[in-house]
């Protein structure tokens, strides 16, 4: 056969992402800090900016039309497949989807040895930008906490009243936030808070999340199970130690010089610190970025933070200025570009202003109880239930709730930390929180009598309750729970069977 040269005519589409709409994206995803700092940079390239001030003295002429043909920008952000830019997505930390980081990095046996459990896609490109960013990034104490939190197992609303006591770690890894405090403003009750720190304060390093120099010193001695009631008399009476006063604490402790000396040389090898071993966390406010406040007819008002958004305008007077004395083709393009910008830009930003108080609204619709009643009574959401709610595409949702605050009568909390994790009915009912489902299990364990329940039968029981799991996820719900296997379970009954016999 033989090879010819011809002409062909393919007719086809493909997504081409302009910069203005690249520009529009990024806007969304940026905090109020990092937007102020790209609109700084904005206004020293174009100089067609101009900060808006409110005391301006007279209205600046209206700013040239863009072309007919431009599409809006609000239709075109609802209508865009942002999946298709990976570049641009807020990461993979801002996908909230409906496991945990540790549900989703729990492979099972059917799945490929080398399956990539990220949230985003799975290309070589991010895993090796990954770990070059690991090589450089600086460990901090918050992050190091958080880090150990995603595979802590707690249930939706301890993970969220955790998420406020790692915000209120000092450098040095004291908690500085009254616990009853926490609980009245967040609606829980003080034994989910004290549990709840329980847990952190069994996380690493030892002795983080102490109340006091007693407390911190008495965690890093349990963790080396060295806490035992002599210790503990000594470090009540720190007062002592530091005075070398021996036969004080000989005799409060009921031991000899030698003993004592003993256990304050070991005291000294503890860490009365133990937060100062990470790197320094740079202070950055926050900010919120909307208010909520409950109306006088018991409705929720949500109202932008104005002033977090830069102000800016087009300078339309020296446009027309400098446009009369342009003379080559070179001057006016730049100038027509600039203009473009400049636009796009204002656009842009009021664009993100109305999309930050549609998503936040929805999100303040959805989790009304919240508000109400406490954080026990978070629903189920993801991005996709916000999505199809105000018409627009979860990855815009995504960027949208990245590093974006809302403040609440119960607190100032991240918008993502709205979103819980559901677990969706057998017969296509209404979802099941992962909360509920955790205490179902727990339930069934501890009312199961002579017949101990393997998964296999704890899944068939919620199946048939309507709740469709699978067996791998029920065992993970159960070591998160602290509950041993069906196997432990009866070896440990037959055990306690024998001994009273």
């Amino acid at each position: 056969m033989a090879l010819t040269q011809r002409l062909e005519l393919k007719q086809g589409q493909t997504l081409v992402m302009t910069p203005q709409l690249q520009q529009a994206i990024k806007l969304l995803q940026l905090s109020n800090l990092e937007l102020a700092d790209y609109v700084e940079t904005e206004l020293e390239k174009n100089p067609l900016l101009d900060r808006e001030h409110a005391e301006a003295e007279a209205p600046a002429p209206e700013a040239p039309a863009e072309p007919a043909d431009a599409a809006p920008l609000d239709k075109t952000l609802s209508e865009e497949n942002f999946g298709t830019a990976a570049d641009l997505d807020a990461g993979r930390d801002d996908l909230y989807t409906d496991e945990s980081r540790a549900e989703r990095n729990t492979p099972s046996s059917s799945d490929p040895p080398l399956a990539d459990w990220s949230r985003t896609g799975s290309g070589g490109g991010d895993l090796d930008d990954d770990f070059e960013g690991s090589l450089t990034a600086e460990t901090t104490l918050k992050g190091h906490i958080e880090s150990q939190l995603t595979i802590a197992g707690l249930p939706p609303h301890q993970r969220f009243i955790a998420e406020v006591l790692i915000e209120s770690l000092d450098e040095a890894g004291y908690l500085r936030a009254d616990l009853a405090e926490v609980a009245e403003r967040l609606g829980a009750s003080i034994e989910d808070c004290e549990s709840t720190l329980a847990v952190l304060q069994g996380f690493d390093p030892a002795g983080v999340f102490a109340r006091d120099l007693v407390e911190c010193l008495s965690l890093q001695l349990k963790e080396r199970d060295r806490l035992d009631p002599a210790m503990q008399t000594l470090l009540k009476r720190l007062d002592l130690v530091a005075r070398r006063d021996l036969a004080g604490l000989s005799a409060l402790c009921g031991l000899d010089l030698a003993d004592i000396t003993d256990m304050i040389a070991e005291i000294r090898t503890l860490n009365p610190k133990p937060g100062l071993a990470f790197g320094a966390e740079p202070v950055q406010p926050v900010v919120p970025d909307v208010y909520v406040r409950e109306s006088t007819d018991g409705t929720w008002h949500v109202e932008l933070n104005s002033d977090t958004l830069p102000r800016v305008l087009v300078n339309a007077r020296y446009y027309a200025e400098v446009n009369r004395g342009a003379r080559s083709r070179e001057d006016k393009t730049y100038l027509t570009d600039c203009l473009n910008s400049a636009n796009w830009l204002v656009k842009s930003l009021e664009q993100r202003a109305r999309t930050i108080v549609k998503v936040a609204s929805e999100i303040v619709r959805q989790q009304d109880s919240f508000l109400t009643s406490g954080v026990r009574h978070l629903r189920p959401l993801n991005l996709r239930l916000i999505a199809d709610a105000i018409g627009m595409h979860e990855s815009t949702v995504s960027r949208v709730t990245s590093n974006k605050y809302m403040a609440t009568p119960r607190g100032v909390f991240e918008l993502k930390y709205f979103f819980t994790s559901a677990i969706q009915s057998a017969n296509g009912g209404e979802a099941h929180s992962a909360e509920a489902v955790r205490d179902r299990i727990k339930e069934l364990v501890e009312n199961e009598a002579d017949d101990v329940l393997s998964d296999d039968r704890i899944v068939t029981i919620l199946s048939n309750d309507g709740i469709d799991i699978a067996r791998r996820t029920v065992a993970k719900y159960r070591d998160a729970l602290r509950i041993p296997s069906s196997v432990e379970r009866r070896r440990l009954r037959q055990s306690e069977t024998s001994a009273v016999k």
